[in-house]
């Protein structure tokens, strides 16, 4: 099967709506912590909103891909198999840790993804705030390989829509930690609050999905600690609400770097090294901000 017979996202848009109202609602009755702000909220949704428009642009370029692929697949696996549904629970969730954390640890595909960290909220709304620019950053390339091994486009965009759903309802402040068996195994509001946070011990860090496994796995997890609470945005966090500005900033920031670099290795540190790095390390990276912050907090003997 080549095509989807159905779209998870679709069929959850009438749940996200009805979840925001209810979480404004029971915010403004006092009953959960947690801030909507109206120009934040409505740059959130114009987000994701205006991302239909590129997916539209790109969707038969990067499916026409995937059969491409899939057309040379060295197994077929069965769409009705369950086995084949579990194997690729895991395989995608997989896939989509590397997408994410290569997102925040090079800058071409940071730029496609900055937007979706540029709330100073987190609240469900949030979830909604998308790139309109992963297509032409070509992340999508990541899941060819689930083609190449039998998984049909139709299996892969399932999973990755079944993935996007469950993410939704973890861009809350209003659930506090889950039951313990339950953080351990699963991405959580707790696990994905830290990921969202800005200060220096959370950064880059619990890049999963619908897993937190992978983060544990890889040595990036970090658990949320009650003496730190998390504050939201990025490092330096753009102080507007200009669409234009959120979707395609660090791009612009990017071409002025090349502008005026010097060598072929500044120009491969400009697109391909941390966001943040310069020549001559001027500029804060993830990594500077957590080595500071590790000898401000150093034990002292």
């Amino acid at each position: 099967m080549l095509h989807a017979p159905f779209d998870p996202v679709t069929l959850a848009v009438p749940f996200f709506v009805l979840a925001i109202i209810l979480e404004i609602a029971l915010a403004r009755l006092g009953c959960v912590k947690t801030h909507y702000e109206t120009r934040d909220t409505l740059t959130s949704l114009a987000m994701g909103l205006g991302r239909g428009i590129p997916g539209a642009l790109l969707g038969g370029m990067i499916f026409a891909a995937s059969v491409f692929v899939y057309q040379h697949r060295i197994f077929t696996v069965p769409f009705e198999a369950i086995w084949g549904w579990v194997a690729i629970f895991f395989l995608e969730d997989l896939t989509y840790y590397w997408f994410h954390r290569l997102s925040h640890e090079r800058r071409f595909w940071w730029a496609s993804h900055v937007n979706h960290h540029t709330s100073q909220h987190y609240n469900l709304s949030t979830a909604l705030r998308q790139t309109w620019t992963g297509g032409i950053a070509g992340t999508w390339c990541l899941w060819l390989p689930l083609a190449w091994l039998g998984f049909s486009p139709a299996q892969i965009a399932i999973q990755q829509g079944i993935s996007l759903v469950y993410q939704f309802w973890i861009h809350t402040e209003a659930i506090g930690r889950m039951p313990a068996w339950f953080e351990a195994v699963m991405n959580t509001p707790s696990h994905h609050r830290v990921h969202h946070a800005r200060n220096p011990r959370y950064l880059d860090s619990n890049y999963a999905g619908i897993l937190i496994i992978w983060d544990k796995l890889f040595g990036t997890f970090q658990g949320e600690l009650d003496e730190e609470p998390c504050r939201y945005g990025i490092v330096k966090n753009l102080g507007d609400f200009n669409l234009l500005r959120v979707a395609f900033h660090e791009w612009i920031g990017i071409f002025t770097d090349l502008a005026r670099a010097r060598s072929i290795r500044e120009v491969f540190g400009y697109v391909l090294g941390p966001p943040g790095w310069s020549p001559d390390g001027s500029r804060d990276t993830s990594a500077s901000l957590k080595t500071k912050w590790r000898l401000l907090h150093k034990p002292t003997e």
